[in-house]
């Protein structure tokens, strides 16, 4: 199991990590999730062994990865340039680190025959990596990353370079092979999307600090603060102000609804479902279209104040449009 405790790190002076811990099981993937800039690589460099953190421990089953060198930690890394040797072809990269290990030619040729059967690029061992597409050129990686048996594999933005069909084409045979093969992952992405569809556990950062953490669904049906809502795309937030067991806000009133006490006055932010709203006459949302986007699955419709609602039914541009917001809807956050 692998086990960061408090682990704080600065670049130029400014806190850019700070009081990180989380662990990493058998088996489970886990991925940290968040925009550029919130230390998401950095954190992933330290626990591969290519930088140090200023204050904090890296354990693997109990054990100080401090004085272990990168190359002696038995960590994959795979990246988002695949940062394939493009003086090799598809056998030479992926039996790089084997050879490395001295290990015999025959064991060799067996593992890279595995890999490449595993990844799905069998028959590819002679091709030279500058001809292959980008999506194969990730397989490649992969392989390489996997030959080695790492007891630990790290993935940075590793599909951030490929197109929306040739992305969820290999998410899908990445989930495969992590199940296939047990080997605990980190995966860093700052892409809502492709988190949910790799990890088991998800890591929110936001400016060097893990602000929620857990299973997908639930990290999507319950975002902890304003930030997270935002982030995810889940909802609208709204600010408005407590009035009398009310919420008084540019676009509507709505009922307080809220386990937490609230002072008259005080401003608290309204997080509003994109997809439980329903249009009618007398509704206490309101707002006018700005732009009408069709979806396999109904409308995509922004109104002019920045609010997004998925309706079954296109309205007009520029219209004004109100709606009825069920108390199930709202969900007051910090």
């Amino acid at each position: 199991m692998l086990e960061l405790t408090d682990i704080h790190k600065s670049y130029e002076n400014q806190p850019l990590l700070t009081g990180i811990s989380f662990t990493v099981a058998e088996g489970e993937s886990v991925c940290l999730l968040g925009p550029s800039g919130s230390g998401k690589s950095t954190l992933l460099r330290l626990v591969a062994g290519l930088e140090e953190p200023e204050r904090g421990e890296v354990r693997w089953e109990g054990e100080d990865m401090a004085p272990i060198p990168a190359h002696r930690r038995n960590f994959g890394l795979v990246f988002q340039d695949y940062a394939l040797f493009p003086h090799l072809d598809v056998t030479g990269n992926v039996a790089f680190g084997l050879k490395m290990q001295n290990l015999p030619a025959d064991e060799i040729r067996q593992r890279v025959a595995t890999m490449l059967e595993k990844v799905n690029l069998a028959g590819f061992e002679n091709r030279r990596v500058t001809d292959l597409s980008g999506g194969e050129q990730q397989r490649v990686a992969l392989a390489r990353a996997l030959a080695t048996g790492p007891r630990l594999l790290m993935f940075d933005e590793p599909l951030g370079a490929l197109d929306r069909s040739l992305k969820d084409n290999l998410l899908a045979e990445l989930r495969r092979i992590l199940h296939e093969t047990g080997v605990p992952a980190i995966y860093v992405t700052h892409d809502q999307e492709e988190a949910f569809a790799i990890a088991d556990r998800i890591l929110l950062l936001h400016e060097g600090r893990i602000v929620q953490e857990g299973a997908p669904a639930e990290v999507y049906a319950h975002p902890a603060s304003a930030w997270v809502a935002q982030f995810l795309g889940v909802g609208n937030i709204i600010t408005g102000v407590v009035r009398a067991g009310n919420v008084e806000t540019s676009v509507g009133n709505f009922r307080l609804s809220c386990a937490h006490a609230h002072r008259d006055g005080e401003k608290v932010n309204l997080m509003v479902s994109r997809h439980q709203v329903r249009e009618a006459p007398d509704g206490e949302l309101r707002g006018v279209v700005a732009d009408v986007v069709f979806q396999q699955d109904g409308f995509k419709v922004t109104l002019s104040n920045g609010l997004v609602f998925h309706l079954p039914k296109a309205p007009k541009s520029g219209e004004e449009i109100r709606f009825h917001v069920p108390s199930a809807a709202v969900q007051c956050l910090p």
